[in-house]
């Protein structure tokens, strides 16, 4: 059975009650977030995704909005967070998602305040952009995701989302990676343009797949970083921490998945035979075996082994290395292929 992780990560501080859920500073449902985000949907797996991030905090208690085999809805700007819920039940429905948004558009006397963008399983979607403003306010559409921002640098911020988006589109790789690697980039063309205030970002998954979830709403992913110097990187390093994704920690001697893979790239390679009878629990394990084909391998490619360096060492160095040496055998892509299998989101 696939083994799907669930992840929160919220951190608010608030009065009892209800108001726990938000800041007090929100005050009822109009919120504001001045924001850029992605939403986007993988065919070939059925997942739907939003990713966020934005100069206020807990931007993922408003904007991202998910629903197994349905799609994704980005509420921002002066948020009306009911459009969540509300869109996906319109095209869960049939509805096409722009006469949806049309619809729900219509009966908003604050629709020239809003931004909103959702987008169907299929592929079809729909973006509003109710305002302008200097700095930048817009969004854009391809293949399969929308992007939307207001009060940014500028234009080059959605198109940097939306290269990066559309570069990894054949790749294999999970929604949840590819939608931090998109925003990730927005926020190296300058993203927000605001300085000196609380940032937030938030990922939010689901998975419509028998198995892949443990929720009964099929969210696979959630993180919320409420408030942080880099929250789209601590996005990034959370989403890799918990998937065990090779190379997210630095290996002396331990066990979990990242073994797994790391013994697959080293057998490939040719300084490890794998046990075609070991139990779960050994190919998990950081043997004595490892070590050496490990110290063998960086012995290789000139890295330095104990006693200048612990024994088996896998720090990025190495990890970069075993790629480089995979692909200069030809193997990058199926190699590529079986790692991903074993480093997906799973709790």
């Amino acid at each position: 059975m696939q083994r799907i992780l669930f992840l929160v990560i919220i951190v608010i501080l608030t009065p009892s009650g209800y108001s726990a859920q938000e800041p007090t500073s929100w005050g009822g449902e109009e919120l504001l977030f001045e924001t850029f985000s992605i939403a986007g949907v993988d065919p070939m797996t059925g997942e739907s995704g939003v990713a966020v991030t934005t100069r206020r905090p807990c931007v993922g208690n408003g904007v991202p909005w998910v629903r197994a085999g349905v799609g994704a809805v980005a509420t921002q700007a002066s948020t009306r967070v009911a459009y969540g819920e509300q869109l996906l039940t319109m095209i869960a429905e049939g509805e096409d998602p722009a006469e949806a948004l049309k619809s729900a558009l219509s009966g908003d006397s604050l629709a020239h305040r809003r931004q909103v963008a959702l987008i169907s399983i299929n592929g079809k979607s729909a973006q509003h952009t109710g305002f302008a403003t200097n700095p930048w306010t817009g969004h854009r559409s391809g293949n399969n995701y929308v992007a939307q921002g207001n009060g940014l640098v500028g234009a080059e911020v959605l198109a940097a989302v939306s290269a990066s988006f559309e570069s990894t589109a054949r790749s294999g790789r999970h929604l949840g990676d590819r939608l931090i690697e998109a925003l990730y980039a927005g926020q190296l063309a300058g993203g927000d343009q605001r300085k000196g205030r609380i940032q937030s970002a938030a990922l939010r998954v689901a998975d419509p797949r028998p198995g892949f979830s443990r929720r009964p709403d099929g969210v696979t992913t959630f993180i919320s970083i409420c408030e942080g110097d880099t929250p789209v990187s601590e996005l990034r390093r959370i989403y890799d921490n918990v998937s065990e994704t090779l190379g997210y920690r630095m290996l002396q001697k331990f066990d979990g998945e990242d073994i797994r893979q790391l013994k697959i790239l080293l057998e490939a390679l040719g300084f490890l035979d794998l046990k075609t009878n070991a139990t779960e629990e050994e190919n998990l394990f950081y043997d004595d075996t490892m070590v050496q084909a490990v110290d063998k391998f960086r012995l290789s490619r000139g890295l330095a082994v104990y006693p200048r360096s612990p024994a088996g060492l896998v720090d990025e160095e190495t990890v970069e290395n075993l790629w480089l040496a995979i692909d200069e055998i030809g193997k990058g892509e199926e190699i590529r292929s079986l790692v991903r299998d074993i480093a997906r989101v799973r709790r």
